[in-house]
């Protein structure tokens, strides 16, 4: 069992580091505050080859592995949580669907695209009426000819606002129930096809979160993602890999209010000393950081899988239970080792506190986990 990074791997987690450290972090904290999506910081991932981590090279990525993939979410998410879901959902939500379940053609139309950073990804699951319950969908698509007319609306959709190219998912046989869920890839100058409602989010302001809307939406058959009917299963396998980087984030948003309460807790005096000489603040670090070690141990695990080519369902769904759960004790414990600084927007630990929140609920809640894993372990994994 080796448990050392491969070269090209630190490479990337490096590059990642050192690009977040410089180029986001020092603008995070306005990000927040004005919602404003990074439009610059994105094209400069895209030309760090960020939007296509493992991608083949024949089709524009980087041609590296999903732990390299993984450890460049967390790092960037270490920086600013809105900034690395941009990443996460493009790549785990978009790009691996056409990766694995793409004709040939589409592979060479949509990923350069997409791994150049020239079109940004967004995926439309989410209604009003189906949150978790994806099989419970209402958007249509009826054949027309060649093309599908497809009419609905999508919500909480990251990216949303900003992508050129979106996997949409439609009910084509709505009495088939969940086997007739089919996906469609949809360019963004689509006719029929519109951004709605921007909403406003407790946290990861710094991604755009949106409405989509679809009226007589008319999107051709080659457009279709795998086969008519396996759209249910296309989008629970994005979901799989989607997990590894939300825990990624959760455990980057970590990482950042463990450093900063390190270095608050060595400058802030109480009774004539550094409260970092107080035992109770001592077992606060301790517990951080042997949290967030074991979530990242728990991510790295699942991408590890994911690479060859084996099982990580379950593995995904610890990792993402672990690490959004990680990430709210770090950043709830941070807080309090701020004590009334850390409620102020002086400083970052209230902004890691409200992007952890996310990270139990999007790319399937806590709860839904659960289910995940007990249902395995009861059919005997």
């Amino acid at each position: 069992m080796n448990f050392e990074l491969t070269e090209e791997q630190k490479m990337a987690r490096d590059m990642a580091r050192d690009f977040a450290e410089k180029e986001i972090k020092p603008v995070a904290r306005e990000l927040d505050r004005e919602a404003k999506f990074p439009a610059e910081i994105v094209k400069k991932m895209a030309e760090l080859g960020m939007f296509g981590v493992y991608v083949p090279t024949e089709y524009g990525g980087a041609g590296m592995d999903v732990v390299s993939y993984a450890l460049m979410v967390e790092e960037i998410s270490r920086a600013c949580a809105g900034t690395g879901v941009i990443m996460s959902a493009h790549t785990s939500l978009v790009v691996d669907p056409i990766l694995k379940y793409g004709t040939e053609e589409q592979k060479k139309k949509y990923l350069p695209l997409l791994a150049s950073g020239k079109a940004l990804g967004a995926h439309g699951m989410t209604e009003p009426e189906a949150g978790t319950d994806i099989a419970g969908i209402k958007t249509k698509a009826v054949k027309d000819g060649n093309e599908w007319v497809i009419n609905g609306r999508k919500i909480f959709i990251t990216n949303g606002r900003e992508a050129g190219i979106y996997l949409i998912f439609a009910k084509t046989d709505e009495e088939l129930g969940h086997k007739g869920l089919s996906a469609f890839i949809v360019e963004r100058d689509t006719p029929g096809f519109s951004i709605g409602k921007i909403e406003h989010k407790l946290g990861i302001r710094a991604s755009s979160t949106s409405e989509l809307i679809f009226e007589d939406m008319r999107v051709p058959d080659e457009n279709m993602l795998g086969e008519r009917g396996k759209g249910f299963y296309i989008a629970l396998d994005a979901y799989d890999g989607g997990r590894i980087g939300i825990a990624a984030q959760a455990v980057g948003i970590a990482q950042a209010a463990f450093e900063e309460s390190i270095a608050y807790a060595k400058e802030r005096k109480q009774f004539g000393r550094p409260i970092a000489e107080f035992q109770a603040i001592q077992w606060k670090i301790a517990d951080m950081a042997m949290l967030i070690e074991a979530a990242r141990l728990l991510y790295l695990k699942a991408a590890f899988l994911k690479d060859r080519g084996e099982n990580y369902v379950v593995a995904s769904a610890y990792a993402k239970l672990f690490a959004s759960d990680v990430a709210m004790r770090v950043t709830r414990e941070a807080i309090q080792v701020h004590g009334g600084y850390g409620y102020t927007e002086d400083f970052d630990a209230e902004r890691h506190y409200r992007d952890a929140k996310i990270t139990e609920i999007y790319e399937g809640t806590s709860e839904a986990h659960r289910l995940t894993i007990a249902r395995a372990f009861l059919r005997g994994k």
